[in-house]
């Protein structure tokens, strides 16, 4: 089971949350790899669902989701990555998951589908492709619980940033200012040990981790989360205020 979160000098450090990508864990050696990440602190772990429609993958399905949940206890984070976004939100929710964010791009009718979503007591989010303008959730924003911003296209692992997510995920914070809201800005893609203290210090809350940062071939898991709250560090030193 999940050990206490790790505690930092920095207080704030601790709010910054690490979601490891579970797609790019050992699918082989999951169990030995959600245990390894336990012991480092870790209690969220983050699930990219895909239909092969929206995106073209399927990495993980729905049947892995729930024989994991049988072993551990921590948050699930659902990415939805689907057309039919309402039969999927249905089906995690029945296995027991702490917070889903589906697509703007994807969802036909969005409002409906938050409101599904916090139907079940589970946190709605949510996702923005690269492209996509945050004006894309005005008229939800009443119904979110977090915001996850994209920074690479969707559906593949290892890829490159998008350069102008960066300044995205500033102008997600303001936007969110603007209007009151106070809601953590997840981001996810090319992750890297490189791009956290920028993604930190635009104004990320949570880290989806992959294979550049936690499952980094160079480190074992426990290596790569040390590495990553240096870097956590490193970009609240920049931000300058609460994370």
């Amino acid at each position: 089971m999940p050990t206490p979160e790790r505690q930092h000098p920095n207080t704030t450090e601790a709010k910054i949350r690490i979601a490891p990508s579970v797609m790019c864990a050992d699918l082989c050696n999951l169990e030995t790899d959600i245990r390894e990440l336990e012991k480092s602190g870790i209690n969220l772990l983050h699930f990219d669902l895909m239909d092969a429609h929206f995106v073209p993958n399927m990495p993980i399905g729905l049947a892995l989701i729930d024989q994991l949940r049988q072993k551990t206890d921590c948050d699930f984070d659902i990415h939805l990555m689907v057309e039919n976004n309402d039969f999927f939100v249905e089906a995690v929710a029945d296995i027991g998951v702490q917070q889903i964010a589906v697509h703007a791009e994807a969802a036909t009718h969005l409002d409906r589908t938050l409101s599904e979503i916090q139907g079940h007591g589970i946190k709605a989010g949510v996702a923005l492709n690269p492209a996509t303008p945050l004006f894309a959730m005005q008229y939800v924003i009443d119904r979110l619980d977090f915001v996850l911003i994209m920074t690479v296209n969707p559906g593949f692992a290892g890829q490159k940033l998008v350069p102008a997510t960066l300044q995205k995920i500033v102008d997600c914070q303001a936007f969110l200012n603007e209007r009151g809201v106070n809601i953590p800005i997840e981001v996810d893609g090319n992750v890297s040990f490189q791009n956290i203290p920028k993604m930190v210090a635009a104004g990320a809350d949570i880290l989806v981790g992959g294979s550049s940062s936690v499952f980094h071939k160079t480190g074992s898991r426990s290596e790569n989360i040390e590495k990553i709250h240096q870097a956590i560090s490193l970009g609240l030193a920049k931000r300058g205020c609460d994370a």
